[in-house]
């Protein structure tokens, strides 16, 4: 993120009436919270962030639905909206961000650490999903209605930590057009 997005993204949020923003991490693995954090005057706005790498942890601290997130491996763009929703509701933020995915190639042959293998057996490029969460009406969304956005994001040749970067940059991306063209000027 660079240094003119970090100070849009604080610019929007603290514009009255000002927002807040949260964000539930998996596949980034505080990749987000920690760009978030490196702005000046980040607590202005970011109420914080959870890392939920395992199913449990989603079903638990977000209320993912655990059947519908088992059959895709936590990995889906339902997933990953129902984790910013989750984070909206667990912070009492206005705004939430989201990531799950797979930071590297998998193949079923060869096992894994996964709930259940992934539905196409064989996941050839990393690649991941990102969900946006606008509460309306109450401030953190408890009424349960909100605005919600989503995207996938490939990252075929990306290793690993490079994919969760890339991952955490394209998110927040998507973040500062939301707020674009909510806050339009």
């Amino acid at each position: 993120m660079q240094a003119r997005e970090r100070d849009e993204l604080k610019t929007r949020l603290l514009r009255k009436p000002r927002r807040t923003l949260a964000v539930a991490e998996s596949m980034t693995c505080g990749h987000l919270q920690a760009r978030i954090g490196a702005i000046s005057g980040a607590s202005e706005f970011f109420l914080g962030g959870i890392t939920a790498y395992t199913l449990d942890e989603k079903v638990r601290h977000l209320g993912v639905k655990r059947a519908a997130a088992k059959g895709v491996n936590s990995v889906s763009a339902e997933v990953a909206e129902q984790m910013a929703r989750g984070a909206c509701a667990l912070f009492g933020s206005d705004f939430a961000l989201a990531t799950t995915g797979y930071a590297e190639p998998f193949d079923l042959a060869q096992g894994g650490p996964f709930d259940r293998p992934p539905a196409e057996g064989k996941i050839t490029a990393p690649f991941a999903w990102w969900a946006l969460a606008h509460a309306q009406g109450s401030r953190s969304g408890r009424g349960g209605k909100f605005i919600v956005r989503s995207g996938r994001i490939a990252g075929p040749g990306l290793a690993r930590v490079a994919m969760q970067e890339f991952v955490a940059e394209r998110a927040l991306a998507e973040l500062v057009e939301y707020l674009r063209a909510w806050r339009a000027e």
